[in-house]
């Protein structure tokens, strides 16, 4: 038998290091050729790594959240053969510390519970991480953002490779004595939602999982059983004394940091007009009636994307980009126009490419794909970067206000709210229109409020008389 390091491949474009966000093994597992080991992510982009070769794991060269440097040891298996560490040759002291550091933990935890199987897992983990590694290549290939996001919140240890711990296994006995009160069961965020909802108590469910975490599949045997759970624990009065700490990992840590760089660096200026929709509604049926079966339905956004482009032919200082370390702003023909969208993994912003060049329908489509390929997890790199201009809408939870962060480096964001039905005094009569808020922010370093107001006033006036829509 021998030892075999897989290290964290170079994913190209310049990528230096990750973060992981889900592990997909654990020490003691065994693996198969072009199996997936782990999730890391780069910028925006989620990305799995296969293993190319058949073992057993030995230790992980980090824990969900941490990062790594590309060329730094990923895992370490126990292969067949030789393997591809030399006689002699150690591994880096920072990863046979946090393998070692992590099957003494997993020790100590199987041990309080009372199980034999986990510690004799965090063995193998210790024994595995004294021994070295040499470089060895993996592929990497892009996975499901939003399934890769629920991961990482959740439990680290794959469906289906659970870890005997010794405290009852799957489907605990109905007499099975419950935790303390104040004793928290260990359980992923899904699992705790999922108990809420069947009105389980999860501290008289008995976990399979390592150190007697509760998954899924206790829950449904559980559940079948007709497990007890007390009266009181049903009720919506019960004092709770529960808490649950969330790490920002993956893309919500992404998100977080982008947020707190655009705030820290941009003087925000918000700029909040109505706009009459009415025309523009009545626009859109007359179109889907008439060409919607062979051109697809349009939705409202292609509308304001064009209202957008072009207005910036009169307001090129909107569609730029700031680089304030230089001290340069660069104004752009092209409108790549950023489509912000909320994913199950977070929010994510998609990028229509030359907006300029597209007509209603081509439009549409386009936005269409690029959601879709955004909430499935398969938009590239280059569709979800390179913005020079976003829009960014809540849709019918669009509310009547909202203060949009720009999206950094750009200048400008147009938030949209949702259309409402409201009556208006129009010829000296009250009739009913439908009335939507546009609420903007600007970089006030480099827009004037005074331009801000006449670029939205020109959105607004070029939306109220839609025919204009249709101006090359």
């Amino acid at each position: 038998m021998g030892n075999y390091i897989i290290r964290m491949p170079d994913i190209g474009e310049g990528i230096a290091e990750v973060e992981i966000v889900a592990w997909h093994v654990q020490p003691g597992d065994r693996v198969a050729e072009d199996q997936t080991l782990a999730d890391v992510m780069t910028d925006k982009a989620t990305v799995a790594i296969p293993s190319p070769v058949v073992g057993k794991v030995q230790a992980l060269g980090g824990k969900v959240g941490e990062t790594l440097a590309v060329g730094s040891e990923l895992i370490r298996l126990e292969v067949e053969g030789e393997g591809n560490v030399g006689p002699g040759t150690t591994g880096g002291a920072d990863t046979v510390a946090t393998a070692a550091a992590e099957a003494t933990a997993d020790a100590g935890t199987a041990a309080a519970g009372g199980s034999a199987a986990a510690g004799a897992t965090a063995g193998s983990a210790a024994a595995g991480a004294t021994t070295a590694g040499s470089a060895a290549s993996a592929v990497a290939r892009p996975v499901d953002s939003g399934v890769s996001g629920r991961k990482a919140g959740g439990d680290a240890v794959a469906p289906g490779r659970s870890v005997s711990s010794g405290l009852g296994g799957r489907g605990a006995p109905r007499g099975a004595s419950p935790r303390a009160p104040d004793e928290r069961p260990l359980a992923s965020p899904a699992v705790r939602k999922r108990a809420r909802d069947l009105g389980i108590e999860l501290r008289f469910v008995q976990g399979s999982g390592p150190a007697g975490r509760i998954t899924h599949e206790d829950l449904d045997a559980w559940h079948e059983a007709g497990g007890p759970a007390p009266a009181t624990a049903r009720s919506g009065y019960q004092a709770r004394h529960d808490e649950e700490a969330v790490p920002l990992i993956g893309l919500r840590r992404r998100i977080a940091q982008k947020m707190q760089e655009a705030k820290r660096r941009i003087p925000h200026f918000s700029y909040v007009e109505e706009v009459d929709v009415t025309e523009l509604e009545a626009l859109r049926g007359k179109l889907n009636a008439k060409y919607g079966a062979e051109r697809g339905k349009l939705t409202l956004l292609p509308l304001l994307v064009r209202a957008v482009v072009l207005a910036v032919r009169e307001f090129p200082q909107m569609n730029a980009r700031f680089d304030d370390e230089a001290g340069v702003v660069t104004r752009y023909g092209a409108v790549h126009l950023g489509i912000a969208a909320q994913t199950d993994a977070g929010l994510m912003v998609p990028v229509l490419q030359h907006a300029e060049a597209m007509d209603l329908w081509s439009c549409g489509a386009e936005v269409a794909r690029l959601a879709e390929a955004t909430r499935s997890g398969t938009a590239t790199r280059e569709e979800l970067t390179g913005s020079t201009i976003t829009i960014s809408s809540l849709g019918p939870l669009g509310g009547i206000v909202t203060t949009p962060v720009i999206n950094h480096p750009e200048v400008a964001i147009i938030g949209v709210n949702r259309i409402v039905e409201r009556p208006v005094i129009r010829g000296g009569a009250v009739v009913a229109r439908l009335l939507m808020n546009l609420s903007s922010s600007f970089d006030h370093r480099v827009v004037d409020g005074m331009d801000a107001a006449r670029f939205i006033q020109a959105i607004r006036a070029t939306l109220e008389s839609p025919a204009l829509l249709l101006v090359e």
